[in-house]
């Protein structure tokens, strides 16, 4: 401080002159009152307000509550959601002391401690926010109480205000035991099931007293997100969701590590599930996740909701008709069939789902939208979209031949053909051209394109990047989804346009307000002429390529793709006004014989098609306006060189390439690399306790289509 300053603040303070120094302190003494009186008063009018409006809150009529309906897109009623809660309480006493202390671990450690609202927790959450960028949650379980038994779902400070206040009375007027055992019979814990007891019945059929300390972790992980955290709806996820709770437990000493790490290990079978609207099970849980996420479970079990779907009656028969075709291979111990199949049909101009099957058999696993699995070479449209973007013809020339390195891709039929234009790379499903495609055009580009057309479980970056070689053979580290891959490949029906796949047109309330209606959005992820470019080479692929079993009675495209060890095969395709994905596969990541994606995907993609469009306009792709297809170059001449036996198996010894790409998942391929090992194959969402069965001597052997 300069000696300037310090005569300055003796002028004020250190003043001789008395009625100088009595002024100043009676200014001072006034601010000081001004902020103590005016803080008061925001307290008072904070009491007031919060007590005047939960006391509004609290003698509000009661409205009956109301089951929601949903409607397929011509208006029919597809099925009604009862709005009866699912709920039987039980006293604190017979909730185990392992699903309390699970409770107290993931929700509230201070629950004992504070007073209703946590402000220590409250700070840390703050803490971590500015500090690390991480939301964490600061209700307490009482708070939760209140917003469950009195408030809207809605984000707003003064629900905020009211939670608080409701609270604090919630906290005089109870015991501890008291609110945790009206909060643990109160809370949601998806498919319809409120309460603890509900829950342990719905999930593992059994009273929740009975429950051991892994069923209580799963059963106390639910809540903080019902429908994703659900393990008959999402297992990966409950799994992991699981491992942080008893972590919890273990960092608060409520468990040992060895116990844990027992409970995490033990396989757990969860009850089966008997819905009434059928296969049409997949699509309306679907719905249904999206309306809680969106609105809260009370919307949809109480508030009488009507939701006008995109679900078309006969596209959906038909793809009822085309699961059937699937063949089985034997019943796994959660009594499901296998191998399992997918199918999603959207309409390319809207992202309106027409047909949805998630599976075959009663579980709630819907593969539609949760099973992420290799895609093979139906990922291939990315790496040539991309090529075509960055001025490619289907007329350019790649050469197939060895590439240098460690790491050497082979083709489907162990051979390589010498210089070949891409539109013939493509037709039959050529791996090292598609390899060098990638690498020249960017394989970092493939990804970008893929992400932009709806493709949400690629890696960018990282040790588990998928931006490598492998990519262009469908080698990811988490795979994709069979909705996700007919969003994308519609985004090419509609000449480069993408709509993101929606399930829902329209929420009505219960007296006829709008609450949501759809909105086109479309968004270019390609220049048009790219696009009539790359269904121009799979319009091959269907006419005399891989996809030959899928071609229908119409303009259509498509791509084959099969993982290594057969462990997925896929064809996804489209017409100019509806796209299709058909996936295969074992829940257990067991492979399929040698079944390929040109074979059963492809006849249930022919069957499911051929009904879907009988009632469509008969349309066929149009050249965007001005384009003309660039000229055909003479085809080089076939160079059919086979390497022989020894070399190829000496070639496999010597691999010394780096893990993930030794184990790309290939095409209607098989590479000479690896197969042992699916990239990602530990990260493959699977069906609670889904087990490998015993497979029966008398189940049918596995179909082996010819080779393409």
């Amino acid at each position: 401080m300069t000696r300037n300053s310090n005569k300055n603040w003796k002028d004020l303070f250190g003043s001789k002159n008395p009625r100088r120094r009595k002024k100043l302190g009676s200014t001072i003494f006034s601010a000081v009152l001004a902020l103590i009186l005016v803080g008061f008063l925001s307290v008072a009018a904070f009491f007031a307000l919060a007590k005047f409006t939960t006391a509004k809150i609290l003698s509000k009529d009661m409205v009956p509550m109301a089951s929601s309906q949903f409607f397929y897109a011509n208006g029919d009623l597809i099925t009604t959601v009862d709005s009866e809660e699912d709920r039987i309480p039980v006293t604190i006493d017979k909730v185990p002391q392992n699903l309390q202390n699970a409770f107290l671990a993931a929700e509230d450690i201070r629950f004992y401690e504070h007073s209703g609202i946590d402000f220590r927790g409250i700070g840390r959450a703050i803490y971590t926010y500015i500090r690390y960028g991480e939301v964490q949650g600061g209700s307490t379980i009482t708070q939760q109480l209140a917003k469950n038994y009195f408030l809207t779902q809605e984000r707003t400070l003064t629900r905020k205000i009211h939670e608080a206040f409701i609270a604090l009375q919630i906290e005089q007027k109870y015991t501890k035991k008291e609110i945790l055992e009206m909060y643990m019979n109160q809370i949601y814990f998806g498919q319809g099931a409120y309460g603890v007891e509900t829950a342990a019945n719905t999930y593992f059929g059994k009273h929740v007293q009975d429950l051991d300390l892994a069923q209580c972790a799963m059963i106390a992980g639910i809540p903080k997100s019902p429908n994703y955290f659900s393990p008959l709806a999402n297992p990966k996820a409950a799994k992991e969701r699981q491992q942080t709770v008893l972590d919890q437990m273990v960092k608060y000493g409520f468990i040992t590590q060895e116990q844990a790490d027992a409970a995490y290990a033990e396989p757990l079978t969860y009850k089966s599930l008997n819905d009434s609207p059928g296969s049409k099970k997949y699509f309306i849980d679907y719905c249904i996740q999206i309306l809680v996420d969106k609105y809260g479970p009370d919307a949809v079990y109480k508030q009488g909701l009507k939701v006008y779907t995109s679900l078309d009656p006969e596209m959906q028969k038909a793809a009822e008709e085309a699961a059937a075709l699937t063949p089985t291979y034997y019943t796994d111990d959660n009594k499901l069939k296998q191998p399992q199949s997918a199918i999603v049909a959207i309409d390319p101009q809207t992202g309106y789902i027409r047909a949805m099957i998630g599976g075959r058999g009663s579980d709630q696993f819907n593969r539609a939208v949760m099973a992420e699995r290799q895609p093979g070479s139906a990922f291939k449209a990315f790496v040539y979209l991309n090529a075509l973007e960055h001025g490619a013809t289907p007329n350019d020339i790649v050469d197939d031949s060895p590439i240098p390195g460690n790491w050497n891709p082979q083709n489907f039929d162990r051979r390589f053909h010498g210089r070949m234009t891409l539109r013939t790379a493509l037709t039959y499903s050529y791996n090292v051209p598609a390899v060098k495609i990638s690498e020249k055009y960017g394989n970092s580009n493939v990804l970008a394109l893929a992400k932009k057309m709806g493709i949400t479980t690629l890696v960018e970056d990282g040790p588990q990047s998928d931006n490598n070689s492998a990519m262009a053979l469908g080698g990811l580290t988490h795979g994709v989804t069979p909705l996700e891959m007919a969003g994308a490949y519609g985004a090419i029906a509609n000449m480069g346009k993408y709509n993101k796949p929606t399930p829902i047109v329209k929420i009505l309330d219960r007296n006829g307000k709008v609450l949501y209606e759809h909105k086109d959005d479309p968004v270019t992820v390609c220049k048009p002429s790219s696009a009539y470019m790359l269904i121009s080479m799979m319009r091959d692929v269907m006419t005399r390529g891989t996809g030959r079993a899928a071609a229908i009675n119409r303009p259509a495209a498509g791509k084959t793709g099969t993982t290594s060890e057969y462990r997925d095969a896929w064809f996804v395709g489209f017409t100019p006004n509806l796209a299709c994905a058909v996936w295969i596969g074992d829940d257990n990541n067991d492979s399929l014989g040698e079944m390929t994606g040109g074979g059963e995907p492809a006849v249930l993609w022919r069957t499911f098609m051929s009904r879907a469009v009988a009632e469509l306009p008969r349309e066929d792709f149009e050249a965007p306006a001005g384009f003309k297809m660039p000229a055909a170059k003479a085809e080089p001449p076939a160079q059919d060189t086979k390497k022989d036996d020894k070399k190829k198996t000496d070639d496999k010894d010597k691999k010394t390439t780096d893990k993930k790409n030794a184990n790309t998942s290939s095409d209607d391929t098989s590479s000479n690399n690896d197969e042992d090992a699916l990239p990602g194959g530990g990260n493959v969402p699977k069906p609670p306790s889904s087990s490998s069965g015993s497979k029966s001597s008398a189940a049918p052997p596995p179909v082996r289509p010819p080779k393409q």
